[in-house]
């Protein structure tokens, strides 16, 4: 099988495609100073545009990591992830609280998707 690698950089791949299966790098929001929010907002969209440039959508998202800076954030995340998410088929999904690249961000998202 062939392995295809989307924005490769000299440490990492924004998205690796191998046989029908998509891997998401982490995704950071642009604005590391906005709202939890905000910063959820920015990261679904990044992962929108990932998804969409290599085949896939939200509706095949296998499964989900979900890490904040502060755990007490997940009720907002979440007022946003909801509304994202296709309810019809939700992924398998972690979160947990971790420190993240910059001590600004509050929210980083990976995920794994099904390729037609």
């Amino acid at each position: 099988m062939t392995i295809e690698r989307l924005h490769s950089g000299p440490r990492m791949s924004q998205a690796v495609k191998h046989g029908n299966t998509l891997y998401l790098a982490g995704q950071v929001a642009k604005d590391e100073f906005a709202t939890i929010e905000t910063q959820t907002a920015q990261v679904l969209e990044k992962i929108d545009a990932l998804l969409a440039e290599a085949g896939s959508s939200k509706s095949q998202v296998l499964s989900v990591q979900v890490l904040l800076t502060n755990i007490a954030d997940f009720s907002a995340m979440n007022s946003v992830y909801d509304k994202w998410i296709d309810p019809a088929n939700p992924p398998a999904r972690a979160c947990y609280e971790a420190r993240l690249a910059s001590p600004n961000l509050r929210v980083e998202i990976i995920a794994v998707a099904a390729l037609d």
